[in-house]
Parts: C-alpha cells; sequence; structure tokens
C-alpha cells in the first residue's frame, strides 16, 4: 500500500481516469456493493475493469451496469457472471434524489472509483455531465501548459 491509502484506508483496485476528461464531475458519492463471494475474491486480487460502466436508477434502486469483474481463477462452477448488473446501497433519500437528477437533460453517473474500506467493496460515483470537444481541447491545453511548467521549475 501507497502512503496515501494508508492516510485514507483506501485500497484502490480499479479508476476511472477517462472520466476526468470527458466529464465535468459535478458530485461525487460513495456507495457499497452488492457483490458474490468468488467476485470479493476477484477484487482483492486488484482485478476490475470501471471504464465503460455507469449506475441508473431502476424502480427505487440504484444499479451499476458494465463493470467487469474477471472470474475468480480458482473458483469452481459456482464462480460470478463477470459483467452482470450490480446492486449498489445509498440512502433511499440519495437515491431519490440521484434519480431527479438523472432524468435532468445531459447529467449521468459515472464510476470514478473502485476500492477497499475498512474491508468493504466501495464505489466512488460521479454525477456528470459530458464535456464538449473545445472544453476537451482546453483540458489538454492546461495539462500541457502545467507540464511544461513543471519542467521549467526542475530545470531551475
Amino acid at each position: 500500500m501507497s502512503k496515501r491509502e494508508e492516510a485514507t484506508g483506501r485500497k484502490i483496485i480499479a479508476t476511472n481516469r477517462k472520466a476526468r476528461f470527458e466529464y465535468h464531475i459535478l458530485e461525487r458519492f460513495e456507495a457499497g456493493l452488492v457483490l458474490q463471494g468468488t467476485e470479493v475474491k476477484s477484487l482483492r486480487q486488484g482485478r476490475a475493469s470501471i471504464g465503460e460502466g455507469y449506475a441508473s436508477v431502476e424502480d427505487g434502486q440504484l444499479w451499476l451496469f458494465d463493470i467487469n469483474i474477471p472470474h475468480y481463477e480458482m473458483g469452481n462452477r459456482a464462480n460470478h457472471e463477470p459483467k452482470r448488473p450490480r446492486k449498489l446501497l445509498l440512502h433511499k433519500a440519495e437515491i431519490r434524489r440521484l434519480a431527479g437528477k438523472t432524468t435532468e437533460k445531459g447529467l449521468t453517473l459515472i464510476p470514478l472509483a473502485l476500492y477497499f474500506t475498512r474491508g468493504r467493496a466501495k464505489i466512488e460515483l460521479g454525477l456528470c455531465r459530458g464535456k464538449k470537444a473545445y472544453d476537451k481541447r482546453e483540458s489538454i491545453k492546461r495539462r500541457d501548459q502545467d507540464r511544461d511548467l513543471q519542467q521549467q521549475m526542475k530545470e531551475r
């Protein structure tokens, strides 16, 4: 574990770096996951992909779709389905609020990070609005300027 992970008590499994480039993150939420036994074992090995995932509210419950947790290698015939929908655990008031927000045009729930906190699997969700092409160009320009500035500071 890195010093940062030790300080926060988190063991990060997967992050969605692309989400920060593709979307404006308006709010962040931490939610628990309902998992099967072999899914937890696979996550403990650090094997998960959240890049193309999203969450939505259906029938008053929050569900996570298109997250890939590969089969546990030592699992038997009771192994889990890798891309099955997974239920997320949030307070009912938060779910109602998110249901209202996601019906607005252009807002969606995107997974930002998957991690363990005190032995429990959690996922950080972001309420996001998609960036336009000019916003992405601005992000690239700002990143390049920061990199150049860091290089100049390093040279001095």
